[in-house]
């Protein structure tokens, strides 16, 4: 009896899993054997110059009170001093027995940004020896580790206790299907890996908490915020002013995005000449039920990889800023908010962001946030953001499980007492058409959830209060239409469809209790697990 294809599937993943491991361990030990091959031949050159007799003209052992006009011998010895003073300098910057400060890879590798003066190379050894912390390896994280890793960035720490997941794959580029199930920071170091063995990457597979926060963000000189909840942001940029770095963060949902560079510059707590940070920018937290996460909200693929990208850019111009000593010096950039918009014209448009906030919670002479308030757990994040708690809002008369509903459909109708038809009640599905149109349940009507929210109660003569739109009127009284029918409410999760049903009993289509209206429990995603398998995941 052959194998069930999921046993199939899970062991083709860890074949393949192993073999990109075993394909990382491999250019590793490429890239060490070429640094060492590299360092002999550097070795055998310079003993062959330390040994071998200088060519007439050698600067450093031709005789210079030959042939030279005693009017010009100090000129040219001024000369010599000068060059040996900067040679000198740049030898300070190479590490031991090497003729130039980067490998020949990396001339290759980062030659694209070594010719430009806003690089150079000053900036690609600031490049090569920093620190950042990327924190979540999702839309956001995935695009900027990329260039990041691309630039050259010596040590790139990525955080996230997450797994990949399929639904990721359409725009967290890092990821792969063969590792669907792996975490996402093994995932990321794979591709990572893959793209420039020369950097090295430190994994952080579990969640930020205040209690690890400043010890994780310590070793770092810059931090990424890609994280996608107020909770998390605040954290971090808390964590951020009390260790002294500068934060890019950015956000996105379905086809918006914002960045901003903060604490930048990065000084202490109560300094007027400090970059803002979160706080100072927002103050108080979204309301939770305002708060809506990329699978109920939707996400354009492009747009959080604009956002993740220009998180990039924004990094590699902090670590390089006044680099080139032929540039003049510049302060950095003003606090700015970017918002983006891909259905927009123009798509870009930037706020001037206001200095620190005088009594900011973080970075002010006031400050309450302190490392041994984050240490102590004593800050709790999330209680300070607010948490949505699962809807309850129905007695158990007024809800029906997907099994119990699934035998209305099939078996005798509890209600009537006849057998099942797909006139004998009503249900609706409150999702948003967009989502309605992707998949249903067969026999339902659509009456998205914004509509009903927006629909106004009646009046006590049974007029509405105010006025009401006809989409809004319509749904109403097609449903009063039919009042010897039961009325299902169903949407994805089964938090909407007990709202609808409280909205449905104040517009009076429960004809005063005659009419029962209940929703079904879990709503879509407990019908998928329990009742139809093929109905789609989204």
């Amino acid at each position: 009896m052959a194998p069930p294809p999921v046993l199939i599937l899970e062991s083709l993943r860890q074949q393949i899993a192993s073999c990109e491991s075993q394909l990382q361990d491999l250019r590793r030990q490429l890239a060490e054997a070429e640094h060492q091959q590299r360092a002999a031949q550097q070795h055998a050159h310079d003993r062959l110059r330390t040994s071998a007799p200088a060519p007439f003209g050698d600067p450093l052992t031709h005789d210079m009170r030959y042939g030279i006009h005693d009017d010009f011998r100090s000129e040219v010895f001024a000369a010599l001093s000068q060059g040996e003073e900067e040679q000198a300098g740049e030898e300070e910057q190479r590490p031991p027995g090497r003729r130039w400060p980067l490998d020949a890879v990396e001339y290759r590798r980062y030659g694209r940004q070594l010719i430009m003066p806003e690089v150079g190379l000053q900036g690609q050894l600031r490049l090569k020896n920093a620190a950042v912390l990327i924190i979540g390896m999702g839309g956001l994280g995935c695009p900027a580790a990329a260039y990041l890793a691309g630039a050259g960035v010596g040590t790139i720490g990525l955080v996230d206790g997450d797994v990949v997941e399929e639904s990721n794959l359409h725009r967290q580029i890092l990821h792969s299907t063969a590792r669907v199930g792996m975490t996402k920071v093994e995932s990321a170091m794979v591709a990572l890996n893959s793209l420039n063995p020369n950097v090295k990457l430190v994994s952080h597979t579990t969640r930020l908490s205040p209690e690890t926060a400043l010890s994780t963000m310590q070793p770092y000189d810059l931090v990424l915020d890609c994280t996608d909840n107020p909770a998390s942001r605040y954290l971090i940029s808390d964590t951020c002013v009390l260790l002294g770095k500068t934060l890019v963060s950015a956000s996105a949902l379905r086809t918006d995005g914002q960045l901003m560079v903060l604490n930048n510059p990065p000084m202490p707590p109560g300094s007027t000449s400090g970059g803002p940070c979160y706080r100072c920018v927002f103050p108080k937290p979204p309301p939770p039920e305002s708060v809506v996460s990329c699978g109920d909200g939707g996400i354009l693929g492009p747009v959080v990889g604009i956002m993740g990208v220009l998180q990039a850019l924004e990094a590699i111009k902090v670590l390089t800023r006044n680099s080139n000593p032929s540039i003049p010096e510049t302060p950095p950039d003003p606090p700015s908010l970017l918002i983006f918009s891909a259905y927009s014209s123009p798509m870009f448009r930037s706020i001037r962001l206001r200095t620190r906030k005088a009594k900011c919670a973080a970075c002010s002479a006031q400050a309450s946030v302190t490392p041994e308030a984050l240490n102590s757990g004593s800050l709790d994040y999330v209680q300070f953001c607010g948490v949505i708690n699962p809807v309850d809002a129905l007695s158990p008369n007024e809800r029906i499980s997907v099994n119990n509903y699934a035998k209305i459909r099939l078996d005798v109708n509890p209600f009537t007492g006849t057998e099942p038809s797909k006139d004998s009640h009503i249900l609706v599905d409150v999702r948003e058409k967009v989502e309605f149109d992707l998949c249903n349940v067969e026999g339902s009507v659509n009456v998205p959830f914004s509509t009903v929210t927006s629909t106004r109660s009646s009046g006590p003569n049974g007029t509405s209060n105010g006025q009401q739109g006809n989409e809004e009127q319509s749904w109403v009284s097609e449903l009063k239409s039919y009042p010897d029918k039961p009325i299902f409410v169903l949407c994805r999760r089964g938090n909407d469809s007990q709202i609808t049903v409280k909205k449905m009993r104040e517009l009076g289509l429960d004809l005063g209790g005659q009419r029962w209206i209940g929703d079904i429990k879990g709503g879509l995603n407990a019908w998928r697990d329990s009742v139809d398998p093929e109905f789609p995941e989204y």
